[in-house]
């Protein structure tokens, strides 16, 4: 029987590998056994398959909650990815346009994909079973994604993502801990009747106060909006990019949450509190809060008309 004779790349192959794990003083025969033996990998096995679809625990017996579990862990995957592609255009890249396009890009289909998806909390589930599930969530909301306001931490300058009266006084030499109480979110987590901190916002911030500081503190130099105007003025397609993750970040996702607490929680002339106490009529509209990572790159009409006409995404 003539022997097969052995590929010279394959030798090649094993002579590199050999030279890796000496560096580490480990034995190349010892993983070539281990490789030897082990089983194949599988499909369910590599994406956990079994344990994420045992992620899924409603509190009640109505299906659609399930839905409405799927739909908000799909979100914070995505949410993952973008953050994934920010820290690595903040720390590891180095200063080239089309990096930081290509970054820009992936988030911005992330977004689209996400803002489009919000079709399932609109119309895909029933109105009846969600206003009865949704009163054993409390004091539980969407608006504890932490993953997201870290999206908005790592897009801009800090004080740009207090509220629009704050915003007036503030810069970007502002103390940390200042501009962090003036935060836009912390006004749409304030009951309706009393104007105090909901419970939903206690809980928050005792999770992650500590954290957002941090983060805030670590990307001062080299947010999105610090990375633009250190490298990219002028580069028309990064530009256009950051205006986009501009408006879907800020009017066109905020306006899908608010057509789907409308679908589901407007009842004219009563309207319906959401699970946290969320001021969400005042909290979600983006003409409320007039909120923007790159000011520098819309004109004064554009930011007059801001969230009235569609730019970007399906939502408007």
């Amino acid at each position: 029987m003539t022997q097969k004779p052995v590929d010279p790349q394959l030798i090649e192959q094993l002579k590199k590998l050999e030279e890796k794990y000496e560096v580490m003083g480990q034995d190349l025969s010892s993983y070539l056994d281990g490789l030897l033996y082990a089983d194949y990998l599988t499909y369910w096995d590599y994406i956990h398959l079994d344990t994420l679809l045992s992620l899924q625990t409603p509190r009640t017996n109505f299906p659609d909650e399930k839905i409405f579990i799927i739909y908000h862990q799909i979100t914070e995957l995505y949410f993952q990815l973008i953050l994934l592609e920010q820290e690595q255009a903040m720390f590891d890249d180095p200063v080239d346009s089309q990096l930081f396009l290509k970054r820009l890009t992936r988030i911005n289909r992330y977004f689209e994909h996400l803002v489009d998806s919000f079709d399932v909390m609109i119309e895909g589930m029933d109105q009846e079973q969600f206003l009865a599930f949704r009163m054993s969530l409390l004091p539980s909301s969407g608006f504890q994604s932490g993953q997201y306001r870290s999206i908005e931490i790592n897009s801009t300058d800090f004080y740009l993502i207090a509220n629009y009266q704050a915003r007036q006084s503030l810069n970007r030499s502002s103390d940390i801990h200042e501009i962090y109480e003036q935060l836009y979110w912390k006004r749409g987590a304030t009951e309706l009747k009393s104007g105090k901190k909901t419970l939903t916002l206690k809980q928050f911030e005792m999770k992650y106060d500590e954290q957002f500081l941090k983060q805030a503190s670590r990307v001062r130099e080299v947010n999105f909006r610090q990375k633009y105007l250190s490298n990219y003025v002028g580069n028309n397609k990064v530009e256009t990019a950051l205006k986009q993750l501009d408006y879907y970040a800020n009017v066109s996702w905020p306006l899908a949450h608010f057509k789907s607490a409308a679908r589901y929680l407007q009842r004219d002339p009563v309207e319906i509190k959401a699970t946290g106490g969320t001021n969400w009529q005042q909290y979600l509209p983006p003409r409320k809060q007039m909120l923007t990572f790159f000011p520098e790159l819309w004109s004064e009409a554009e930011l007059e008309d801001w969230g009235k006409k569609p730019r970007f995404g399906s939502i408007e």
